[in-house]
């Protein structure tokens, strides 16, 4: 079969945008879902979390099997399970079963990493970043759509639109199957193969950097899916003499305008990643290496310079959110808000430009335990906003007392003008192994 990477780019590309359709489309329906079947605020709440309940280990068990039997496989198997759960939930009367069938749904999340160890097998070092940043951002504008469009095609009808999702997943799974290509060579489809032994996955485990990635995106793509649950709930509680005083006086208005306001991170977040991509490739391209405790000599130095840029604007953009938020001022919060949603995705692009690069034999074991394990913020995060005395204070709380030490660990796991991925909790004994 003849192909070709940009293909294979796309064809990754669309599988993600429309697992993330199915990810998020319970949340897209889920007033009327709550209407259906009478919930209650706690039962609400309970059917939004479950979206990410399935990410961590999810992730982790997909980066595996994408190194070991091949991203087309995984991701075909993935869309496949997930459509067909979807269009069974359109049949469903029983709301526990609906529950239930809905979580399973979810599994589409976990094909993120999939995408990520295809796109790796493709492209080069020089373009890597760029790559994998139109792969994640374009993917991840499936969230925001799906909010925007689905109620506004299928109305209340919830179940109509579980069904076309999982339909279509179908066509995009046996296209999936037969155009995709796992490596662009066979000697790199082997390498991972070979790679995904229990030994090799301890390895990736075990590296500090790999560690402080995971860190790193648990600061990004973590805070990301938190904000998308937290914020409305933050804005219409927080804002919400502002918001009345800007004509939006009933419940049905209050909760428009908390919405809108909430979705620019969001969106801001998604379609700045590629560029985010495109800036870690610019500053492997220039050299560029300004941060003062991160190694400069390493053939992928400078894109570690320009994750710990982005981890440390996200620091900074949390405290300026809690300082707008003190001072009342709805204006000001929304611009921050702005500036967070980017930074974000400089963190999630600066990310995931460096995950092939370090473990070049491993990539969908790496993507799995970074892109898996981080994903825990989402849950994190939104009980510490909670938490708070003043529902302003959380964001810099969680600056201060997370962000801050995992800004320096990645520092200093970053620090090794020897390659970084060499050092962690086994080195030397696992160092240098092809496990």
């Amino acid at each position: 079969m003849r192909t070709h990477k940009i293909e294979q780019l796309v064809i990754a590309t669309v599988g993600f945008f429309w697992c993330f359709l199915m990810w998020f489309s319970t949340a897209a329906f889920s007033p009327s879902i709550a209407a259906a079947y009478h919930l209650n605020i706690k039962e609400l709440g309970l059917l939004a979390s479950s979206a990410i309940w399935m990410a961590p280990i999810g992730r982790i068990i997909a980066g595996w099997a994408s190194d070991r039997f091949g991203a087309p496989r995984t991701f075909a198997l993935i869309l496949a399970g997930c459509g067909l759960m979807s269009i069974a939930s359109a049949y469903t009367t029983s709301y526990e079963l609906l529950f239930i069938e809905r979580v399973i749904v979810a599994i589409a999340g976990v094909s993120f990493v999939v995408g990520i160890q295809h796109v790796a097998q493709w492209f080069e070092s020089n373009e890597i970043g760029t790559a994998e940043g139109l792969y994640a951002g374009t993917g991840n504008v499936g969230a925001g759509v799906g909010a925007l469009l689905l109620p506004r095609i299928f109305g209340t009808s919830y179940q109509s639109a579980f069904l076309w999702l999982g339909v279509i997943a179908l066509f995009i799974a046996v296209w999936y199957l037969l155009r995709g290509q796992a490596a662009k060579t066979v000697e790199r489809r082997d390498t991972a193969r070979a790679a995904s032994s229990l030994r090799g996955t301890v390895f990736v485990w075990s590296r500090y950097i790999a560690i402080a990635l995971m860190l790193a995106y648990a600061m990004s793509f973590g805070l990301e899916i938190a904000m998308n649950a937290w914020l409305p709930g933050y804005f219409s509680r927080g804002f919400n003499d502002a918001i009345l005083a800007l004509g939006f006086t009933s419940v049905a208005g209050v909760q428009i305008a908390a919405g809108t306001f909430a979705a620019v991170q969001s969106f801001t977040a998604s379609l700045f990643r590629p560029f985010a991509g495109f800036m870690s490739d610019l500053f492997q391209h220039k050299g560029w290496t300004p941060l003062p405790f991160i190694a400069k000599t390493l053939p992928y130095a400078p894109r570690l310079h320009w994750l710990g840029i982005a981890l440390i604007l996200i620091t900074l953009a949390m405290g300026a959110l809690t300082l707008a938020g003190l001072t009342g001022t709805l204006h000001m919060s929304v611009l921050v808000l702005v500036a967070l949603g980017i930074f974000i995705s400089f963190g999630t692009g600066g990310t995931f430009a460096l995950v092939p690069l370090l473990f070049p034999d491993r990539p969908g074991i790496a993507a799995g335990f970074i892109g898996g394990v981080s994903t825990a913020g989402g849950i994190v995060y939104p009980l510490i906003f909670a938490g708070s005395a003043n529902i302003h204070m959380g964001y810099l709380y969680v600056a201060l007392y997370m962000f801050v030490p995992f800004v320096l660990f990645y520092l200093w796991a970053a620090r090794y003008e020897r390659h970084p991925e060499e050092h962690g909790l086994f080195a030397p004994k696992l160092a240098g192994e092809s496990a």
